[in-house]
């Protein structure tokens, strides 16, 4: 099952014994933070759980999956994830 932004609102409330809009609030402001990082350029470090990085993507050859035209890709910045080793650690728990 996917954890959706309603979710995390929800398990916030319960943990913190929260108003829902209260918690909607805090995770909206996390969010915004975050966005306004990366967009900046800058990488978001989160210790025990990941790196958000923003790679610089170079101009490329592509093709238009329906025409089948060849074309340039642009430029572009992307964000990737790379997972912490505790969290990589957690998630293979479950498979031991």
């Amino acid at each position: 099952m996917t954890c959706t932004k309603s979710t995390l609102i929800e398990k916030i409330s319960n943990i913190f014994d929260q108003n829902p809009s209260q918690s909607k609030e805090v995770l909206e402001t996390l969010i915004e933070i975050m966005k306004s990082t990366l967009a900046s350029g800058e990488d978001i470090m989160v210790s025990g759980f990941g790196k958000f990085q923003v790679i610089e993507k170079s101009p490329r050859k592509g093709r238009n999956p329906a025409t089948g035209d060849a074309m340039i890709l642009e430029k572009r910045r992307v964000v990737t994830f790379k997972c912490a080793g505790k969290l990589k650690n957690k998630i293979n728990e479950e498979l031991q």
